[in-house]
């Protein structure tokens, strides 16, 4: 499995298209961080968990966009008439599968860790700040339950109609500009900029309600029974058609 996984890696990260959304990403990682993170978010400093948070939530939207468009290497019709050269190797259906949705994992942490390093440079040169530690607490609960749950959803989808991953990146769009309730303040970043002010002190230690953090909790559990779902139907289709 190790070499589907490393050429499926190859296909998803050696083309134009990761290329390209990685210069988008990083050119509007660098005008979220020059626009509005350096200002801080609720009296806090650019550099504490609060900003830092309020940029990851401002990139999340394009880092969804880019897991689903991950997913359409392997659910589109082109990807599903080359299945038929996988089909007649010897090796279970589930393996091809899960070498997928690791390549697609793997391109989507490579997209996220560029975004934290951009700003870990941004505050490193504009404010000579190195306390990297202190953020990655913020980037885990605020990346990685919607990415796992965007690979999950979106694998599950694109098994059903392919055209479904392309309607599924509109979602946090979607959310950024519906008002959600509380609980689901780490979807638009209102948490980020309202619950700081409800804290005592200038620059408040970065604290998470219990009701958040069995939302995330709940999200990211959801992504990962979603992504065996879709391993699960993936595998039976191709079992099926032999």
């Amino acid at each position: 499995m190790g070499k589907i996984y490393r050429y499926e890696c190859r296909r998803l990260l050696w083309n134009q298209f990761f290329v390209g959304l990685i210069a988008v990403l990083l050119c509007y990682g660098a005008l979220v961080l020059r626009d509005a993170t350096i200002l801080g978010v609720s009296h806090t400093a650019p550099f504490s968990p609060w900003s830092f948070g309020d940029y990851l939530c401002r990139m999340l939207p394009l880092l969804w966009i880019g897991a689903l468009f991950f997913l359409t290497f392997f659910t589109s019709n082109k990807a599903r008439r080359a299945a038929a050269l996988t089909e007649a190797a010897p090796m279970r259906p589930a393996r091809y599968t899960l070498a997928r949705c690791a390549a697609a994992f793997t391109g989507t942490v490579m997209l996220a860790l560029l975004c934290i390093v951009e700003a870990a440079v941004f505050y490193g040169r504009m404010f000579g700040w190195y306390d990297w530690e202190s953020l990655v607490f913020p980037a885990l609960v605020t990346l990685l339950p919607p990415l796992v749950f965007a690979l999950g959803s979106g694998w599950l989808l694109g098994r059903l109609k392919p055209w479904l991953l392309y309607v599924w990146m509109a979602a946090p769009v979607l959310l950024a500009v519906l008002p959600l309730p509380e609980v689901l303040g780490l979807w638009d970043g209102s948490f980020f900029t309202a619950y700081p002010l409800t804290l005592e002190g200038l620059d408040p230690a970065f604290t998470l309600p219990g009701p958040m953090v069995m939302a995330q909790l709940l999200l990211l559990a959801a992504g990962a029974v979603l992504l065996a779902l879709g391993e699960r139907s993936g595998a039976a289709k191709q079992k099926s058609s032999w």
